[in-house]
């Protein structure tokens, strides 16, 4: 009788290690289905996509290819949502053709997102690596945060960056009280949010990236990752926007600049604003806890 109920006990445990597991792995597979990931390529690029490919094959993910809209095929006067005035105010210099296109690149992603009906997505450009655990870190990070939101999960550089939140995968979340940070390469954004973007991104004013982590402007509420998620694949190198030659081949007169000066001036102090608001409103919700 002892050993009849010594076996349907161990029976009833081995059971529910079964389900457990299986659980686990429906968990896993329902975080996977969760966000799409989103890549923006040009044509001429096909060493770039065909090496995501494979690293997708490698990780299992599936990636969505998005067609970059190559700016140096698109004539000054059939650029649209862009005044070179505006942009030349803003910024001091004259729009470079590869700026346009990432510009209308991202938007053509945000768009497509949009009209998937997924509630989250991964937006990259074809020059960083994928790994295992970008899904699970990115969903992690728009766990952590509310409202209708973008994290960056990469950046060229990070002054005086404020921890807001961790995540359940142990990243650091938070903004910065200096920029900009640079790159638009990878970012994690919700339905939400890219609806909103696809109304205040227009027209263009800045670079895109520029403009991307401004969300006191945009309405989107914008963090990002202490530790990039991706790293930059070999292609960073061999940009195709445009390298330091030619911004410095467009730039007007350090005196035609005072607008732009006066103009960053005044986003560094709104972005200072940003950050710290954000700080004293997360300090405020753990006193209350």
């Amino acid at each position: 009788m002892s050993a009849r109920f010594l076996f349907a006990g161990v029976t009833v445990i081995l059971e529910q290690i079964n389900r457990t597991s299986l659980a686990d792995l429906e968990i896993a597979g329902d975080i996977t289905q969760q966000v799409r990931i989103y890549v923006i390529n040009l044509d001429r690029s096909r060493d770039r996509w065909e090496r995501l490919c494979s690293q997708a094959v490698e990780y299992d993910l599936h990636v969505t290819r998005i067609p970059a809209v190559d700016g140096r095929v698109v004539a000054e006067e059939d650029r649209v949502d862009f005044h070179p005035h505006s942009f030349i105010y803003h910024n001091g210099r004259k729009l470079l053709p590869g700026e346009y296109g990432c510009y209308r690149s991202h938007l053509l992603a945000l768009e497509q997102f949009v009209a998937s009906g997924d509630r989250m997505a991964i937006i990259m450009e074809d020059d960083v690596e994928l790994n295992e655990r970008l899904i699970p870190r990115a969903i992690a990070a728009m766990e952590s945060v509310h409202g209708a939101r973008l994290v960056k999960l990469v950046n060229h550089r990070l002054v005086g960056f404020k921890e807001i939140c961790q995540t359940s995968e142990n990243d650091v979340i938070g903004r910065c009280m200096h920029g900009p940070q640079g790159s638009a390469a990878c970012y994690i954004v919700n339905r939400k949010a890219a609806r909103k973007l696809l109304t205040t991104l227009k027209p263009m004013l800045l670079p895109y990236d520029v403009a991307l982590e401004r969300g006191w402007s945009t309405g989107v509420e914008t963090f990002t990752t202490f530790e990039n998620l991706v790293d930059f694949s070999p292609h960073r190198a061999d940009t195709t926007i445009g390298k330091r030659v030619h911004y410095r081949a467009v730039k007007r007169h350090f005196l035609l600049r005072l607008t732009a000066h006066w103009f960053r001036t005044c986003d560094q102090l709104r972005r200072w604003r940003y950050a710290i608001k954000v700080k004293h409103a997360t300090a405020a919700k753990a006193i209350k806890r």
